[in-house]
């Protein structure tokens, strides 16, 4: 049942440019905040305070922004602290033992210590020993710590203030993302009912390729929750929408759970079809009838509620598999099971718990 690996290759290459081009729309407004914040840093400390070379102004505003929102506000503190150590104590060392190479070794040893000691993270350390390094070996002379300390403070000043200035969009996009991974499930399920009706093998094959390649899906959809908790964290304007974004950042592990369950449904329904074994028409049915379920929570998700409304829908849909006929074909109980599992999984999305979504469903009929 493999693909050829020519064809294998190619939907993995067009795959991985889809997911680089997702990489970048979920990064352009970190990108162009950094760049704004760089040059915004240049100008006042350049043009306003009149440094003739403020580099590191634009480097503290860009090192402590970075391109993701989390501990923002503290990458702030650390970056300023660190060049702060760092020149303070190379303007020292340089101008009491002079430049060379083990005198840069004993200046980044000793910014390091000190961070260490004062108990700081990575970053801090790393700013501090590189911020020295570049005192000891870039600037001309001593003498103008009090410049470039400024230049720093500007620097982490910037930052700090686009730090809190952060879009809607992170704050959307886990529902959105999870509105993707429901609409996916629709599709799988959709396409799995018809292959179960006209047993197409190569259909079948071709399905279980776009289900495989459904993995990047949950791991965008949990880095946009990381995203947006870390926003919320960050942003003193965004703070009240930390409740939702915490009940959508709960559903990504039964959203997760209903993805691999309609994965293996689509596997089950492919083996049926390439080795021609009857799936009941009732089980066609029921998938279409689930995937009708799945558009209604997605219409919930998007529109920011817990999908309570389709809890009716999907105990329809339970509520059936308990009453459909039984296939003697070891295959398609199978398929019974995984459109059972998909249910119970999403109904955890309504606010059920694990325990209640699987106890909501009838026992099926015993086989034949």
């Amino acid at each position: 049942m493999e693909r050829p690996p020519l064809d294998l290759a190619r939907q993995r290459g067009r795959a991985s440019l889809s997911v680089r081009a997702s990489r970048f729309r979920d990064r352009r407004w970190q990108i162009a905040q950094c760049a704004i914040a760089a040059a915004v840093a240049w100008f006042i400390a350049h043009d306003l305070l009149g440094h003739p070379a403020p580099v590191f102004a634009p480097i503290a505003a860009v090192v402590s922004l970075g391109t993701s929102y989390g501990q923002r506000l503290r990458r702030v503190a650390e970056v300023t602290c660190g060049v702060a150590i760092g020149v303070l104590l190379s303007d020292l060392l340089v101008a009491w033992l002079g430049r060379g190479a083990w005198q840069i070794g004993l200046v980044v040893g000793l910014a390091m210590t000190t961070a260490v000691l004062l108990d700081a993270g990575t970053l801090f350390i790393n700013q501090a020993a590189v911020q020295a390094i570049f005192v000891a070996t870039l600037v001309p002379g001593p003498g103008e710590s009090l410049v470039r300390w400024t230049d720093a403070v500007v620097g982490g000043a910037v930052a700090l203030l686009a730090a809190t200035v952060v879009p809607a969009a992170p704050l959307r996009r886990p529902r959105e993302q999870a509105g993707v991974v429901l609409t996916k499930v629709a599709e799988l399920l959709r396409g799995a009912a018809a292959v179960m009706r006209d047993g197409d093998a190569e259909r079948g094959l071709d399905l279980l390729d776009e289900a495989r390649a459904t993995d990047p899906l949950v791991r965008t959809l949990q880095a946009a929750a990381d995203e947006g908790m870390a926003v919320v964290a960050s942003s003193p304007f965004r703070v009240r929408h930390k409740p939702g974004l915490r009940k959508m950042a709960d559903l990504v592990d039964p959203l997760d759970r209903s993805l691999r369950s309609t994965r293996v449904l689509v596997r089950q329904t492919a083996v049926a079809a390439y080795h021609r074994r009857p799936v009941p028409d009732s089980y066609a049915r029921l998938a279409l009838e689930l995937a009708d379920a799945v558009d209604l929570v997605v219409d919930e998700l998007v529109h920011d509620r817990m999908a309570v409304a389709a809890r009716d829908a999907l105990l329809m849909v339970g509520g059936r598999s308990g009453a459909v006929e039984r296939s003697s074909e070891m295959t398609a109980e199978v398929v019974l099971a995984q459109l059972r599992s998909i249910v119970a999984d999403l109904l955890m999305l309504t606010g059920l718990g694990q325990l209640e979504a699987t106890d909501a469903l009838p026992p099926p009929p015993p086989p034949r």
